[in-house]
């Protein structure tokens, strides 16, 4: 069977980044937003229009829960990740290390066979 060709890889990129964080504790939107772009060093800069829904598909798939929490006068939506979520994110490390390793196979060169 083919494989199917990637023409939107990178739209996994978002759900990586945020299931990582979430790893490490819970956290709401915006301050993933903010510790995406500091992790990167700007290079990846993702808006709230951008987290908002990937964090509610994420929940609707059991990967994610929520709850509300009042801070400083605000009410805050925290997420963390469940075992669903952690799994998802094993996978998704595999499949990116892979992609990764296929792009620098690429970008080094001269490992292609010529089409004659």
């Amino acid at each position: 069977m083919a494989r199917e060709p990637n023409p939107s890889f990178m739209a996994g990129v978002p759900e990586l980044m945020i299931l990582r964080l979430l790893q490490d504790r819970e956290m709401y939107g915006y301050e993933i937003v903010q510790a995406i772009r500091a992790e990167t060093g700007d290079a990846v800069i993702l808006g709230e229009g951008v987290v908002y829904p990937v964090l509610h598909g994420l929940e609707r798939d059991g990967a994610l829960k929520s709850r509300r929490k009042n801070v400083g006068g605000r009410s805050r939506v925290y997420y963390t990740l469940t075992a669903k979520g952690a799994r998802r994110f094993g996978d998704l490390v595999q499949t990116w290390t892979t992609l990764a390793g296929a792009i620098q196979s690429v970008l080094k060169g001269g490992r292609h066979v010529p089409v004659v």
